[in-house]
């Protein structure tokens, strides 16, 4: 499977990842057994890039991701800006999870809570590393006015302790977990990061980081690791975006995408994972597959041909940025 580079580090990643939000039971039910065949069928498949994070169940994800990657061959992005804390919490789909360990979170994204995080990390992982630590959901989109406290937090003591992180060895990358843009340019400014994983910005649905984020990573040498390609499911004949039911708007845009998907017999599914590979900026692609057939129709998706045709359709109907970078065309 193809690899691209982390940023300036020189550091590989495989094209596409495993993204581990099912893993912990968020917006799905799924037990560890069935957690551990679809890391184990993902493997299989020849992905060797994972990402968890302390708030997929709770933990759930990150032990059974550490479980099934012990001893092997990987590359691991982990996250870091909430700490979990004993005590259930009383809804946990107020939260979107099914069946999550018994703890909640606490936001900490100062130098000291980044250092306890990453070694919490570790310690459920039962991994002797991680490759690529990211800033979990630092942003208004998150935190609404409390951002201004927790971007200080990160600014005055976080991105220090990342960065020690980094120059002592202990990581080879460090970056963003987010789901804006706008967060990433102020991170820009704060500090020298490798990569930035944006969930839901550049898709074949969506393209704002153009105009000015992608031109201000490529200036600092920040690539981007795409996640959510399908925008939550949208995409792969689901009717959730961003996390919510879609509204109308978005609806009738995967709509019409969809219809041009068809005139040309490509999934559009297909056409969503590969689309953000089309610039040379995005280092990976990580979906989020629910169960084992998911991730193997993933792959199947992620080879088929699609005509450079097809692209130029959606550009010409006003459905892709113009300036949007594509695939090579089959």
């Amino acid at each position: 499977m193809e690899k691209r580079q982390i940023g300036r580090s020189g550091f590989m990643i495989n094209t596409l990842g495993l993204g581990g939000a099912p893993l912990g039971g968020n917006f799905v039910d799924l037990d560890y057994r069935q957690a551990a065949e679809l890391i184990q069928a993902a493997r299989d498949a020849g992905v060797g890039y994972f990402d968890t994070a302390p708030w997929y169940g709770f933990g759930r994800s990150e032990r059974v991701m550490g479980d099934l990657l012990r001893g092997t061959d990987y590359v691991l992005s982990d996250k870091v800006g909430r700490l979990l804390v004993p005590g259930a919490v009383e809804n946990p789909m107020d939260y979107g999870m099914i069946d999550p360990l018994p703890f909640h979170v606490v936001y900490d994204y100062g130098y000291d809570g980044i250092m306890r995080a990453y070694e919490d990390n570790l310690q459920r992982l039962g991994l002797e590393r991680i490759d690529i630590l990211l800033a979990h959901d630092i942003g208004a989109f998150q935190h609404g006015e409390e951002n201004t406290r927790h971007f200080r937090d990160l600014a005055e003591g976080g991105y220090r302790a990342m960065d020690e992180l980094r120059r002592a060895g202990n990581v080879k990358a460090i970056g963003l977990g987010v789901n804006e843009n706008q967060v990433c340019m102020d991170a820009l400014g704060i500090g020298d990061w490798d990569v930035f994983l944006l969930a839901g910005r550049y898709t074949v649905l969506e393209q704002t980081p153009l105009d000015t984020l992608f031109p201000a990573c490529r200036a600092a040498g920040t690539t981007i690791i795409c996640g959510g390609p399908f925008n939550s499911g949208i995409l792969a004949g689901r009717e959730m975006w961003n996390y919510d039911k879609a509204p109308a708007e978005i609806v009738d845009k995967a709509r019409a995408l969809g219809a041009v998907a068809d005139a040309f017999s490509v999934p559009l599914a297909a056409a969503a994972l590969q689309f953000p590979l089309g610039n040379d900026l995005v280092t990976s692609v990580i979906p989020g597959p629910r169960d084992r057939g998911e991730l193997e129709q993933i792959v199947n998706w992620f080879s088929t041909p699609i005509p450079g045709e097809f692209w130029s359709t959606l550009k010409a109907k006003g459905l892709l940025e113009e300036a949007a970078p594509v695939p090579a065309g089959a």
